[in-house]
């Protein structure tokens, strides 16, 4: 579903997996929608040129922010935009479930016309997983479900309201769909594989983590500063909370320059405003991907946000850590201690681990990277070239590829 010209992380993993597996003597071809009309796009985000790309038209309703959009509305024009967006809630198991109607026949005529062995579909959103089981059971070919986030658990949805209800069921009724009909489920954690595990599924399920592109750095260099700047790329949703970060940050009276690169709630900017924390936070709404890496590359450190939600947060190693380990800076992680992220960081020696909630923690933490910087022993530790080889995604693309041989 989200594929160039779309931007923004949900793109990485599907482009990588179509970048190697044809340098991996695997043909590969991509059925992506014409346009998804999602909220961000990327124009300098290049397709694979060792893949065929197809294009089925898109018919569901563009992306968008209902939470933004409902933001400082009351009264009337509250109710009325509430109407507006209700449409989309009413689309189970997501909004884009109507992609359905052009993906489904035009992947059934592609399996058909190029011979394809084996298809595999990633989500979210879960709706595209309705495109594997229909051309399973037309062609017979082995399905791959790809799992990029839990098809079932969102802490962050209030589950008591009758909307959500239903869209849950939804997501069940595809969990169910993937654990009977999948010859096989990838998953990009162990957490949700081992969530998948318990549904008995039919196929065997596999942990295919997210992967560092180095290459993406290459030429992209740092450049000493007069000022300690840490640089947070992604967007802020759910119960990914920046406050902590801010509250530490004011507090400390340290001349610390925060990037954050991303969506950032409405709430919290007009929150972080309180702080009165001037130009030492720098809100960048969004950037191409290229622009990113830049700035992570040309930051003193980077800032990993990964929410404790519920315990959910312990199992999540999102594409970012790996794209964080690329960059080769250090890295303030705050994240569940105990969970795979912080894992990941310690045994790779990238940066410090502090809870997410932690305000005197994350404060110490500045304090000590910022007197670091200041003597000039502050810098990330290359990666080994075991460690480089073990996170690097053509690895976890030589994994996916010895998947889909073992199937056909």
């Amino acid at each position: 579903m989200y594929f160039p010209p779309a931007g923004g992380g949900g793109v990485q993993r599907p482009l990588k997996f179509a970048t190697h597996l044809p340098e991996l003597g695997i043909e590969t071809h991509v059925l992506a929608p014409d346009d998804p009309k999602w909220i961000h796009r990327d124009e300098e985000l290049l397709a694979p040129t060792l893949a065929w790309v197809h294009r089925a038209r898109y018919l569901g309703p563009k992306g968008r922010k209902p939470a933004e959009e409902l933001h400082g509305k009351t009264g009337l024009e509250r109710a009325s935009k509430q109407l507006q967006l209700a449409g989309r809630r009413l689309l189970v198991p997501d909004e884009n479930v109507s992609w359905n109607l052009t993906a489904i026949p035009a992947a059934i005529r592609i399996v058909k016309r190029e011979g394809i062995d084996v298809v595999v579909t990633t989500s979210p959103p879960s709706s595209v997983h309705l495109v594997g089981a229909a051309v399973k059971r037309t062609t017979g070919i082995p399905w791959v479900a790809d799992l990029r986030d839990s098809v079932v658990a969102h802490p962050h949805r209030h589950a008591e309201r009758l909307l959500v209800r239903v869209k849950e069921q939804g997501e069940h009724a595809v969990a169910k769909l993937i654990s009977r009909s999948a010859n096989a489920i990838v998953c990009v954690s162990d957490a949700i594989a081992d969530e998948m595990r318990e549904r008995n599924p039919k196929g065997e399920v596999v942990t295919i983590a997210n992967g560092s592109d180095f290459d993406d750095f290459a030429g992209l260099e740092h450049t000493a500063s007069d000022r300690f700047r840490i640089t947070h790329a992604g967007s802020f949703f759910g119960k990914r909370d920046p406050r902590p970060f801010l509250t530490a940050l004011a507090d400390s009276g340290l001349d610390i320059h925060a990037r954050f690169l991303g969506d950032f709630r409405s709430t919290d900017r007009e929150w972080a405003e309180q702080l009165d924390l001037g130009d030492r936070l720098e809100l960048i709404s969004y950037a191409p991907r290229r622009r990113s890496l830049e700035l992570q590359r040309d930051s003193e450190a980077l800032l990993l946000l990964i929410p404790e939600a519920g315990g959910r947060g312990k199992g999540v190693l999102s594409g970012k850590v790996f794209e964080y380990l690329a960059a080769e800076r250090p890295i303030l992680a705050l994240v569940p201690p105990d969970g795979a992220a912080a894992a990941l960081i310690r045994e790779t020696g990238a940066g410090v681990v502090v809870a997410p909630e932690d305000v005197e923690g994350i404060k110490s933490a500045l304090r000590d990277l910022h007197a670091r910087w200041q003597d000039g022993s502050l810098d990330a530790p290359p990666l080994s070239e075991e460690w480089r080889r073990r996170v690097s995604r053509r690895t976890r693309v030589e994994e996916l590829a010895h998947l889909l041989e073992r199937l056909t």
